[in-house]
């Protein structure tokens, strides 16, 4: 059973291009920024226990689980988390199917992730596809983007619940009363979209558990005109791509463009401090990672390249998570409603 007192989090330490390194950084900048976690980090023991030796922190806040095999980006889903039974990635994940976790972070591979939150940790009653679920930077704050990866081919009653499950996880871990939700659309009016969107703007229209405000074009995703984005994986994920892709662009060029001249220079150490600020606001590593909602415990997907940043706000997104009793609320809307 789960210990009381501690959040706890299992962390895939083998997972991700900074891997272990950065992993069992950003776990102990975690429980040294919080006492109401513990981190159990899977992984080559040896290799963790050596990156440890760097820090000081509770050790009672941190516990090394050994795993000799890793699943490799490269590797089939299905067959890696059959396969690799004693990899770092099928290790974390059954720690939360057993009760030790609440919750399980990994940078390593997305598939293995996937197929590994909905078969060893297992749906939640009533939920028919859970969705990857990451928090994008707007001009207001911040949005969630339901679905980004999980479910290609999704079905107008998924997308439902998508927005019912996107509202409860904005509205207590983000702290958006009433979020807005839209669905992702090539135009403003009702009766424009393909098949899938012209079939669930309805559903969502009398929809009473949510906020729904109609169609969003995806230029008005950065204005913050909705809380809860809803589309399907494959629109999704181009969406959440062509966001990093543009922000990482506009930075170089704006870094570029202050070094060209002695004017532009001296104009760039004025504007630092304010401009760093506001940079700041649209770092998407701020957030932690992407959860998996809909799943008997918490899963969630950070970068590949993740830092100890990314991961030490991915292990404390999850303590926000369990204090809200996210999963509760949801098991609530979705079984009893649907």
């Amino acid at each position: 059973m789960i210990m009381s007192g501690y959040v706890n989090v299992a962390l895939d330490a083998m997972g991700g291009d900074n891997a272990p390194k950065e992993i069992v950084k950003g776990a102990v900048e975690a429980v040294n920024e919080s006492d109401k976690v513990k981190v159990y980090l899977t992984g080559k023991e040896a290799l963790i226990r050596e990156e440890l030796k760097a820090y000081n922190y509770d050790p009672g806040q941190i516990e090394v689980v050994n795993a000799d095999e890793v699943i490799e980006n490269a590797e089939p889903p299905v067959m890696a988390i059959r396969k690799k039974k004693e990899s770092s990635l099928v290790k974390a994940l059954n720690l939360v199917k057993n009760g030790t976790c609440d919750a399980y972070v990994s940078a390593g591979s997305t598939g293995a992730t996937l197929v590994g939150g909905q078969v060893i940790v297992g749906r939640i009653k009533g939920v028919e596809r859970p969705p990857l679920a990451p928090v994008i930077p707007t001009e207001n704050g911040c949005a969630l983007l339901v679905d980004c990866g999980a479910n290609v081919d999704a079905r107008p009653s998924h997308l439902v619940q998508f927005a019912k499950m996107g509202s409860i996880y904005m509205e207590n871990v983000m702290n958006v009363k009433s979020p807005k939700v839209a669905i992702v659309n090539i135009g403003a009016e009702e009766e424009k979209g393909n098949a899938l969107v012209k079939e669930t703007f309805p559903l969502l229209k009398n929809c009473p558990d949510i906020n729904f405000i109609g169609s969003i074009e995806a230029r008005d995703i950065p204005t913050g005109m909705a809380d809860v984005i809803v589309c399907e994986a494959f629109v999704g994920n181009v969406i959440l791509k062509m966001y990093e892709g543009v922000g990482a662009t506009l930075l170089k060029k704006v870094k570029a463009g202050m070094m060209t001249s002695l004017r532009s220079k001296i104009g760039a150490l004025l504007v630092k401090p304010a401009l760093k600020q506001t940079l700041k606001a649209f770092d998407l590593k701020q957030y932690g990672g992407a959860p998996m909602l809909g799943l008997n415990g918490l899963v969630v997907k950070t970068h590949g390249s993740s830092t100890s940043v990314e991961i030490k706000n991915s292990v404390l997104q999850c303590v926000t998570f369990k204090e809200q009793k996210i999963n509760e609320k949801i098991k609530e809307k979705i079984t009893v409603q649907d």
